[in-house]
């Protein structure tokens, strides 16, 4: 049954013939009433609001479209359906160009009246409860399964599917659900710390094994074999962008290209000095700071990242594919702006065109210190909604357009993702252990409590350039960040609540691939 309220006008100049209809829509529960004229039907609007319109063109007096202007200045969100016997394309389009919700061409059946009226009054609440009762079934099954024993491939499906229920709840406005969606997640990031732990040695000292793609695959296994076939790819990553950010672009970008989404594991720490270099260079920290230390240094910022194009043409050396790149970073909405006026050749005819846009990691960077910021992107649910308005008018959907336009394939992926912290962990170091909130390198690090970070002794297990005797790894894991004793307070009042990276969680680690091919 509709909700309480929901209710129907319909207008048209042969009501008579249409009492079975209306009779049909009342006994399913709709409040119906009727008007012959357009000037009836204004009236009405104006005594009293309703949910839909059943309107017909062609009525004596005022056309049925003409008089939609005045019925929705009484009703801003009325949902309009056109129900009459016009089959002209131009009464089709006109009507389709007042945003209507739907068009009937008579005769229709009661059934067909009311499918049409149930989509649009009743579609989103059937579908609300479609997904909560669905979820409720799935949960008690998530509830009883332990990730403890999953691979690398089962830590995918079940990020991916946590990842979905998450959006499907809010999108549902099904947030009590979602809260108990939630719930799980202190558990999945524990037994994901517990995981990475045991296998990403074994990942790095085995590379020829059962595992993951990593950073170091994506230009090898996902650039190449579209250059191999094209003559130009687009080459795009986004910083910072997690899965389920991806995840509400995709909508927007499917109208212009199909597309084809894998998944792989950024290397660690998951922080942009190492993982992006190791996405554009195919090599490892460790193996970067050896063979070109002019680029890499001892430093532990973003200048790290000043050779992300000559650690890519390398890389094509190596791989034998000599090719023509050119490449854009863009950090600022000057730099944004420079590159929306050249657009016409901001995408090669052949070769790679290679972009990096740093704004997502900038807002999660930045919300930390905008007091504006923080309160617009107050949750993950919030950060997704800014970054897709974001988007939608930023030079990367500009990019993505002109690429569809030049019918040139596009490869789009993210060096890794965040986490939203509340969880202060409180380490203990020496004076030369590194400032990261969620990594740090130095002697003696240890945590206060353990569960709340992984300690790796050796920099060669996770193929980190060497620091000295005594150096250690301290990686971030759940929701924390690192706090020293002598400055909780400082820490805890300005990080908690902040989106990081450099740790060890599915957040942080599991990122999308996707291959963009434009659509005719």
């Amino acid at each position: 049954m509709p909700q309480q309220g929901k209710s129907v006008l319909w207008v048209d100049d042969e009501a008579e013939l249409l009492e079975p209809h209306r009779i049909f829509l009342r006994d399913k529960g709709f409040d119906v009433e009727s008007a012959t004229n357009a000037d009836d039907a204004a009236e009405l609007a104006r005594r009293r609001p309703f949910d839909l319109i059943l309107l017909d063109e062609q009525m004596p007096g005022t056309r049925g479209l003409d008089a939609l202007k005045e019925l929705r200045e009484s009703s801003p969100n009325l949902q309009v359906v056109m129900v009459t016997k016009s089959e002209e394309d131009t009464t089709l389009n006109e009507a389709l160009g007042k945003n209507i919700g739907g068009y009937l061409v008579k005769p229709v059946t009661p059934r067909q009246v009311y499918a049409m009226v149930a989509r649009l009054l009743e579609g989103p609440r059937m579908h609300q409860q479609a997904v909560a009762r669905a979820f409720v079934d799935r949960f008690r099954a998530m509830q009883l399964e332990s990730p403890r024993e999953l691979d690398w491939r089962g830590w995918i499906d079940r990020y991916l599917e946590v990842v979905q229920w998450d959006l499907d709840l809010s999108a549902a406005n099904e947030m009590g659900l979602h809260e108990s969606l939630r719930s799980l997640f202190p558990e999945l990031r524990r037994e994901f710390a517990a995981f990475i732990a045991r296998t990403y040695p074994a990942w790095l000292a085995h590379l020829e094994g059962d595992r993951p793609p990593l950073s170091i695959d994506i230009v090898g296994e996902f650039l190449m074999p579209v250059l191999e076939k094209e003559k130009a790819v687009a080459f795009i990553v986004v910083d910072c962008l997690r899965l389920d950010q991806w995840r509400v672009l995709e909508p927007v970008i499917a109208p212009l290209f199909e597309i084809e989404t894998t998944h792989y594991f950024g290397v660690l720490p998951t922080a942009t000095p190492y993982a992006r270099n190791a996405l554009f260079s195919g090599l490892f920290p460790n193996e970067i700071a050896a063979r070109f230390p002019d680029w890499w240094g001892e430093r532990e910022d973003e200048t790290l990242n000043a050779h992300e194009k000559d650690l890519l043409e390398a890389q094509l050396g190596e791989l034998g594919k000599r090719v023509p790149v050119k490449y854009d970073k863009i950090s600022s909405s000057h730099e944004a702006d420079e590159l929306d006026r050249r657009l016409a050749n901001a995408i090669s005819p052949e070769g790679i065109s290679a972009f990096v846009f740093n704004f997502v990691d900038l807002l999660t960077h930045g919300r930390s210190e905008s007091a504006i910021l923080y309160e617009v992107a107050r949750d993950e649910l919030a950060l997704r909604q800014l970054t897709l308005q974001w988007f939608k008018r930023s030079a990367l959907f500009s990019v993505l357009q002109e690429a569809r336009r030049k019918n040139v394939k596009v490869l789009i992926t993210s060096d890794h993702g965040s986490i939203h912290c509340h969880t202060p962990a409180t380490v203990f170091a020496k004076r030369d252990a590194t400032q990261n909130l969620r990594y740090k390198f130095g002697e003696d690090l240890r945590a206060e409590n353990p569960e709340y970070a992984l300690l790796f002794k050796n920099e060669d297990a996770l193929r980190l350039p060497r620091r000295g005797l005594g150096a250690n790894t301290l990686l971030a894991t759940g929701d924390t960040f690192f706090v020293y004793p002598t400055k909780l307070r400082e820490y805890q009042s300005r990080y908690r609540g902040s989106f990081l990276h450099g740790g060890v969680t599915p957040e942080e680690c599991i990122l999308p691939v996707s291959l963009l091919t434009p659509r005719r």
